[in-house]
């Protein structure tokens, strides 16, 4: 009874100090100011460049300060406040000597730039083998003396997505019990610090509800209908049970959900969120998720607009462009003709229309940009000059172009 007690006491500090009313002292998540869970803007991160396919372990093997650098001011320049991170236990296996080093100096620049951290400890192999379990303490006992001080350290990720993939039930409920190992264990070696687990759905969420001090699900989900059903669902629930609630990930194109209509969902529901993820990982998830790539470029622009509360207009009252209101497309696509009936091309002539039809193209939003006409033109402009190759790409822009040139007026 009296443990019961310590930490029924421990988690009303937590939701008073944290999350309610005007106080002023200090706590894991008020040190960026953050006392609304609402206003978590958050990411998980790793860099770009890792060149491994276990890209999370060789974030931490090889880990590079100056492109951690770089990728947090990217981070701050989007008013980005949390990020998520995963450190594998294979890291310390691997790595012990090095990694407290590592792991604080990563913490202490996200604390620089106002980014609360919440390292996402995952499993090892006492999650096959229970017998193994006092390196899964030896395990979070090395990271809480090694971190756990940190004022950048927000909460404890116990584990990410024990509840996936959903079968079979006997690998589910292992993978159930090892979070709950995890989080217990936390719990037991830092009192302090706030525990969540990273689970994949909602009906997850509420079966582990118990061993969390935050409630945190992700969502995929590829309509506006699902999404809100999920927030609604995950909100009423903590509401029922008086716990901070989260989203640890959003935002992936291969699964149709869109960064700015699911970052712009959980804004509208007033639900803190993490994109997976800042960065475009080339050896990891980059085809599919990430804002930016090494050199801080962007793919999609809409996303990091969304970031920072810009949407697009969807509905009635929307204006289309007109592109050719001033002439450019029909003139254009005059010079384009003329130029592909020339005997004599002339080289940069027909890149300098090709460039101006793309900047047409990409203005107006008349065309897809997974690969954009502008890189097409670059990639000529540095290339040798193969005239075919650039008569080709000046017909499929002039094409592109004709359905919205304007006819002339009817005499």
């Amino acid at each position: 009874m009296k443990k019961i007690a310590i930490i029924i006491l421990l988690f009303n500090i937590l939701i008073q100090a944290g999350f309610a009313g005007t106080d002023k002292k200090a706590s894991r998540f008020d040190f960026t100011g953050l006392r609304d869970p609402s206003l978590i803007r958050g990411f998980n991160y790793t860099p770009a460049n890792v060149a491994s396919p276990r890209h999370h372990i060789s974030h931490w093997i090889h880990y590079d300060s100056s492109t951690t650098i770089f990728d947090l001011n990217l981070a701050k320049s989007l008013n980005l406040n949390q990020v998520r991170v995963f450190v594998p236990y294979a890291v310390y296996t691997e790595d012990r000597a090095a990694l407290p080093v590592k792991l604080k100096h990563f913490i202490r620049e996200c604390y620089k730039r106002g980014i609360g951290v919440m390292p996402v400890v995952g499993s090892g192999p006492w999650l096959r083998d229970t017998t193994q379990r006092t390196q899964g303490r030896e395990w979070i006992k090395f990271l809480v003396e090694a971190i756990s001080d940190e004022p950048g350290i927000v909460m404890w990720d116990a584990m990410n997505e024990p509840d996936w993939p959903t079968s079979p039930k006997d690998m589910v409920l292992g993978k159930f019990e090892n979070a709950k190992f995890m989080a217990r264990t936390f719990h037991e070696l830092d009192p302090n610090t706030p525990v969540t687990i990273g689970m994949a759905f909602v009906d997850g969420m509420i079966e582990l509800a118990d061993y969390v001090d935050v409630l945190q699900f992700h969502d995929y989900m590829q309509t506006r209908e699902q999404i809100r059903n999920n927030i609604k669902r995950a909100k009423e629930f903590a509401v029922k049970v008086n716990k901070p609630l989260i989203n640890g990930e959003i935002g992936c194109i291969a699964r149709a959900n869109p960064y700015d209509i699911a970052i712009q969902e959980h804004m509208n529901a007033k639900v803190g969120w993490y994109i997976w993820e800042l960065m475009i990982v080339r050896k990891g998830w980059g085809p599919v998720h990430g804002v930016f790539y090494e050199d801080g470029s962007v793919r999609d622009p809409s996303i990091a607009a969304a970031i920072m509360g810009f949407f697009r207009k969807r509905t009635a009252d929307i204006l289309p462009a007109v592109p050719d209101k001033e002439g450019w497309v029909t003139k254009i696509i005059d010079q384009s003709n003329k130029w592909l009936n020339d005997p004599d091309k002339n080289w940069k002539n027909g890149l300098d229309i090709a460039e101006t039809a793309s900047h047409l193209l990409e203005s107006a939003e008349l065309t897809a940009m997974i690969t954009p006409p502008t890189w097409e033109v670059e990639m000529l402009r540095q290339g040798d000059t193969n005239m075919d190759t650039l008569k080709k790409l000046i017909i499929k822009l002039k094409d592109l172009l004709e359905p919205y040139k304007i006819p002339p007026p009817q005499k």
